[in-house]
């Protein structure tokens, strides 16, 4: 008798952990957002890091294993 995996669960276990991982990472974004805005220094690189964090839970919906689910990581 062998144990399987439920993927969608193990989908949602991932997107829990990428959201946990992901909050410090915006909140230092956030910061460093304020910091340019205030400079009147260019946001692209700060905008598009932030769209990264909040779209790497959708990354969990493509994936077909439990190794490519635990490769994705918050952090660059």
């Amino acid at each position: 008798m062998s144990i399987g995996v439920n993927l969608t669960k193990a989908k949602a276990i991932t997107k829990k952990r990428l959201r946990i991982e992901r909050f410090p990472l915006l909140a230092a974004q956030d910061v460093l957002f304020m910091q340019a805005q205030e400079a009147d220094e260019s946001l692209t690189d700060i905008v598009k890091e932030k769209k990264r964090l909040r779209e790497i839970t959708d990354g969990a919906d493509d994936c077909t294993t439990t190794d490519e689910l635990k490769a994705l990581k918050a952090a660059k």
